[in-house]
């Protein structure tokens, strides 16, 4: 099991590089349009999401207005983002949610999140964290999931079995950003397709480094 100190080095190095306090990529100004952004974000990338929103904002501006639309009409809308008629299907049915059960609120706890059609860990702990700066998980993609691999964090490929040992691993009070730096690096120097050692700021105590240590 990884030691407290690589534990502490890999996050203060992480974040002098990408910065204390990292925030999501996704574009939005308000609760509802995070919620929408981050709700369409699972097999998808931040610019698609931002594309497809910057048109699909101009007309929903609420929740009701998700709760009332067309099915055919919201899917025009997200056309080009992936399992646009299931992600169109479950938002219609998670905004009514929002309002007949939350009061238009969107849930400030996991497990309430979690009941809305949809939504998962990854895309509740990243609402929680970035709407109101709570942290009651890890949120874990693709990027964030290589990279705890590749540090020798995790050895699974389930994302939630990923979370749970990060969740043992990282200290609670850097739960928050833990998931935005590692999928900062995983898209920077530890990319699916190259791992640019060379220049990552960990390739000196990372276990997968190719960077040669000093005898």
């Amino acid at each position: 099991m990884p030691s407290d100190k690589y534990i502490t080095t890999v996050l203060m190095r992480l974040s002098r590089r990408y910065g204390y306090s990292p925030r999501t990529k996704l574009a939005h100004v308000s609760m509802c349009e995070l919620f929408v952004a981050v709700f369409l974000s699972p097999q998808s990338t931040d610019a698609q999401i931002n594309r497809a929103t910057a048109q699909l904002f101009r007309k929903f501006r609420s929740f009701e207005d998700y709760a009332n639309s067309d099915q055919g009409t919201l899917q025009r809308y997200l056309s080009s983002v992936n399992f646009y008629k299931t992600k169109a299907r479950n938002l219609r049915r998670s905004a009514k949610m929002i309002l007949e059960r939350f009061h238009g609120e969107v849930p400030r706890s996991l497990n309430e999140l979690m009941e809305l059609p949809g939504v998962g860990r990854k895309v509740g702990n990243v609402i929680l964290n970035e709407g109101y700066n709570i942290d009651e998980g890890i949120a874990v993609d693709t990027h964030a999931g290589r990279v705890a691999r590749r540090l020798g964090l995790s050895r699974h490929t389930d994302a939630n079995k990923v979370e749970q040992d990060l969740l043992v691993k990282i200290p609670r009070k850097a739960w928050g950003r833990a998931s935005n730096l590692l999928i900062e690096l995983g898209r920077d120097a530890c990319t699916a397709r190259n791992k640019e050692c060379f220049r990552c700021v960990l390739n000196d105590i990372c276990p997968s480094s190719d960077v040669k240590k000093s005898p």
